[in-house]
């Protein structure tokens, strides 16, 4: 078993599995990196993933709403690491990446740590995480939606806004600590970060504000979880 599990849900486009796999590898021996694709996506999508050498595993469901948070709980019930990171195909790793995330969760009682992806404003100030780690033990007994124990992201949404749910509940909980120096990098477009738009991009996108009012009206169930702890 490996230290890490890296989960990344991916959807039509093949040309990001090999730079995402070759910068795991690059940075670390101790991940376990898995795909998860969707039978409705191209051949060349699950070749590509396949190629990496990583495990890869398809889902039946044509991908519309929820793909990503669904595709998420596949790969986590697949895997059984203590760690997970919770990916996209458009990561790249930096190398001590992991090490930091194991100096934070040697340090504190925490079952969310966040990466820093080197662009999202509210990330580099230490207080959201687009692609976070969640320990297993934590999913497990609290789950990252509050009731749902075993339950990572909340599936209600299109796309957008489960990170922020998943973290939003983490620091109501007292669960959540950020690590800065744990630099996973996300180069999507939005950021400028030399990458172009594509389909998926805005299938993700699309649906932006119903998600965002989606967040707002649940944002009382995680703060019953602060009054608790």
């Amino acid at each position: 078993m490996a230290d890490i599990a890296v989960i990344v849900p991916v959807l039509n486009r093949p040309r990001n599995a090999a730079p995402l796999a070759e910068s795991l590898a690059d940075t670390t021996d101790r991940a376990r990196l898995l795909f998860v694709v969707s039978l409705a996506d191209t051949d060349e999508q699950f070749d590509a993933c396949a190629a990496t050498g990583a495990a890869v595993l398809s889902v039946d469901w044509q991908p519309g709403r929820a793909d990503y948070a669904k595709k998420i709980q596949v790969g986590y019930d697949a895997t059984d690491e203590p760690l997970v990171l919770l990916g996209a195909d458009d990561l790249r790793f930096r190398p001590g990446w992991l090490e930091q995330v194991e100096k934070i969760a040697a340090r504190y009682d925490c079952g969310v740590i966040g990466t820093n992806d080197g662009a999202n404003p509210a990330v580099l100030s230490g207080v959201h995480s687009t692609h976070p780690v969640v320990r297993r033990c934590y999913i497990d007994q609290l789950g990252g939606v509050v009731g749902q124990p075993g339950q990572v992201y909340c599936e209600l949404y299109d796309h957008q806004w489960v990170d922020t749910e998943l973290v939003a509940t983490a620091q109501a909980r007292g669960c959540y600590v950020h690590a800065h120096e744990a630099r996973v990098e996300h180069l999507h477009p939005i950021f400028n970060r030399a990458v172009a738009s594509d389909a998926t991009y805005r299938k993700g996108q699309a649906r932006g504000l119903e998600d965002r009012r989606l967040f707002a009206s649940r944002m009382h169930l995680w703060e019953q979880e602060a009054v608790r702890a």
